[in-house]
C-alpha cells in the first residue's frame, strides 16, 4: 500500500468514527514525535501493539480485501504487560473483507457497534488445517446457542455479536449502506503469530513510501529510534 493510502484511510475512519460519536484515546492522533518524546512511559503500548493498523493483506486491493483496526486495549500473554484481554475497532466499507482465517489460541466476540452492521461466514478446522466445507459449525450469537452450514452467510445488526473460538475459520466484511463499525473484544491479541490464513495472504502490508507519515502503525514501533 502507499502512504497516502494508508493516511487517507485513517482520515476516513477518524471521520466516520466522530460522526457515530466514538471518540479515541489521545495517542490517536500522535506523530512520530508524539511517540519519540515519551520515552520508556510507552513501552507497554508498543509491546502490546496498541494503535492504528491498516493492512490490505498483501493483495494489493484494499477496498475489496483490507481494514482500517485501531487497538485500544491488549498485553502480552505469559506477561504482566498490558491487560489479559484485548480491544479493537475495526472499520469496514461495503463489502470490504478480512481474508478467511483463525487463531489457534484467541477466542473473540465480533460485535456490530455501529453503522451497516456486518456479515460473516464460518467453518471449523478439518483435519488437513483446512476450512472443513461440510460440517456445521457450533457458535454462540450473544450468548444463544446456534448450528449453522458450513460458510453460510450470518447477518450481524447492530448491537449483536458473535464468538468466535480457537480454530474456527471465519472471514467478515461491512453490510450494506455505508461504514460499518465493528468491536473485538477477545483475549489477549497476537497478530505476529496466531493468524493461520486459508488464503495466499500476508498480515502487514508492504509500504510505499509516497508521502512524509503522519501516523504511526502498530507494526512500526520498531522504527522509533
Amino acid at each position: 500500500m502507499k502512504r497516502s493510502e494508508i493516511q487517507t484511510a485513517i482520515e476516513k475512519a477518524r471521520e466516520a468514527l466522530g460522526a457515530f460519536r466514538i471518540s479515541l484515546p489521545p495517542f490517536a492522533g500522535w506523530s512520530r514525535e508524539d511517540y519519540m518524546g515519551m520515552g520508556r512511559s510507552i513501552d507497554s503500548l508498543k509491546r502490546c501493539m496498541l494503535g492504528w493498523d491498516v493492512t490490505d493483506f498483501g493483495n494489493d486491493d484494499f477496498r475489496n480485501t483490507g481494514a482500517v483496526l485501531f487497538t485500544l486495549r491488549n498485553g502480552v500473554a505469559g506477561t504482566a504487560t498490558g491487560t489479559p484481554y484485548a480491544e479493537k475497532l475495526i472499520i469496514l466499507e461495503e463489502k470490504q473483507r478480512l481474508p478467511i482465517h483463525m487463531h489457534k489460541t484467541k477466542t473473540e466476540d465480533i460485535i456490530s457497534r455501529a453503522g451497516a452492521g456486518f456479515e460473516i461466514r464460518l467453518w471449523n478446522t478439518g483435519s488437513d488445517g483446512k476450512p472443513d466445507r461440510e460440517k456445521d459449525v457450533r457458535v454462540f450469537c450473544d450468548g444463544v446457542e446456534r448450528m449453522v452450514h458450513a460458510g453460510e452467510c450470518i447477518t450481524i445488526e447492530n448491537g449483536q455479536s458473535i464468538t468466535l473460538t480457537p480454530y474456527m475459520y471465519h472471514t467478515f466484511w461491512g453490510g450494506k449502506g455505508g461504514i460499518a463499525v465493528v468491536g473485538e473484544v477477545s483475549s489477549t491479541n497476537d497478530d505476529k503469530t496466531d493468524n493461520y490464513f486459508a488464503e495466499p495472504v500476508r498480515r502487514f502490508s508492504q509500504i510505499e513510501e509516497d508521502e512524509d507519515r503522519k501516523y504511526v502503525l502498530c507494526n512500526e514501533y520498531d522504527t522509533l529510534a
